[in-house]
Order: C-alpha cells, then structure tokens, then sequence
C-alpha cells in the first residue's frame, strides 16, 4: 500500500483549487457572514479566483456564487436607502432569505455534483 500523493499519482484537489471543496468552502463562508459580517468578502475572492480556472459544472457554481454575492449588495443598498421609509427592512429581510436559499441551494447542488441550470439569474 502506498501512498498515492507520494507516488506521484493524482491528488485530490484541496480547498483553495477549483473543486466541489472550494464551491463549498465559498457558499459556507456567505452563509458565516451571516454571524461574522466579514466571511463573505474572502468567498467572493475565492469565488473570483478560481472562477476562470474551473471547468464543467464547477463554472456554473462560481458564475452562481458571484452574482449572488454581487446581487446580495445592490439588494442590501436598496433595503439600507429605503431603511428610511419602513419598507427597507422588509427589502432586507426578504434579501436576507433570499441570499440563504441561493447559497442553499448551491450547497446542495455542488454535493449533487451538479450544475446549477440558470447561474446568470437574478431569481433563486
């Protein structure tokens, strides 16, 4: 038995390269940012990075992440301006929800191995 990283055999992808690790590892952090405020930021860096470098369905979920990421901010802007009237804060509530079920459903696909079938949508 040997080792097959050792041998010079293919090694698994690790967390930082293209992969279904990194696509999860982006979606995770957007959901942390929930808690932390800050985790989406490094998401959305390793999201671009790695977006050009992906092949196959992997592409869908970084085009995925990234205007999810993207959108999620002008959807935040608008609920902050109209934070003034009330209807800011259900902008921002409903922004909120659907930023969760975006990286949710991206989860849940990236374990699937699937493509996500529309990424350029502005919907979920």
């Amino acid at each position: 038995m040997s080792d097959p990283t050792l041998s010079g055999g293919p090694a698994e992808p690790g967390i930082f390269d293209p992969g279904r690790a990194n696509v999860q590892l982006v979606y995770g952090l957007y959901l942390a940012s929930f808690v932390t405020g800050l985790t989406a930021i490094v998401g959305i860096i390793f999201a671009h990075i790695n977006r050009g470098k992906a092949t196959g369905w992997i592409e869908s979920h970084y085009v995925y992440a990234i205007r999810t990421f993207w959108i999620g901010v002008v959807y935040g802007i608008i609920a902050a301006v109209l934070a003034i009237v009330v209807i800011g804060v259900f902008i921002g509530v409903a922004a909120a929800v659907w930023f969760i079920v975006r990286c949710v459903k991206g989860l849940i696909a990236a374990g699937n191995r699937e493509a996500i079938p529309n990424p350029t949508t502005w919907w979920i």
